[in-house]
């Protein structure tokens, strides 16, 4: 049975349900990236009004503020979805959320390394430029030549 009408947002403002932008307002997530997540099944199914404006609880609203701060660590949005199920479920194991944290740790270790051997490259080119007027310079013959190694 579709949910009443509802007058305004400002008749939302303090209660539920609310209207997407009120639900963007108070979860910290934009209502575009509302839609995307709905698109991907992150947040159930949330009701419509007869006009079919989109009404969320505040546990949609709770589920919202989660994935923002699995994005805000990074999480894929796969091991996003997976830690947004084992949240709702009750009998998880905590074994299995581990296991997910630990390998986006790896993960993020591994970026990590790679950028501060990007670092590394970058700070031995400034080293080697002169900086000054004359036209030679080592960053762009570095950047110019693919058969050089690149990080180091």
């Amino acid at each position: 049975m579709p949910l009443p009408e509802l007058a305004s947002s400002a008749q939302l403002q303090g209660g539920w349900p609310v209207h997407i932008g009120e639900a963007s307002k108070r979860s910290g997530v934009s209502a575009k990236m509302i839609r995307h997540y709905e698109g991907l099944a992150l947040l159930p199914t949330v009701n419509r009004t007869d006009s079919g404006y989109r009404l969320y609880n505040e546990a949609d609203v709770h589920t919202l503020r989660f994935i923002r701060r699995c994005r805000e660590l990074g999480f894929p949005m796969s091991d996003i979805a997976s830690l947004v199920d084992l949240w709702h479920d009750q009998h998880r194991s905590s074994a299995h959320v581990q296991d997910i944290a630990r390998r986006h740790l790896h993960t993020l270790a591994e970026r990590i390394a790679g950028l501060q051997a990007m670092q590394r490259t970058l700070q031995g080119l400034i080293s080697c430029c002169h900086g000054d007027e004359r036209p030679d310079c080592p960053i762009l013959d570095e950047l110019a030549n693919p058969s050089m190694p690149t990080l180091g």
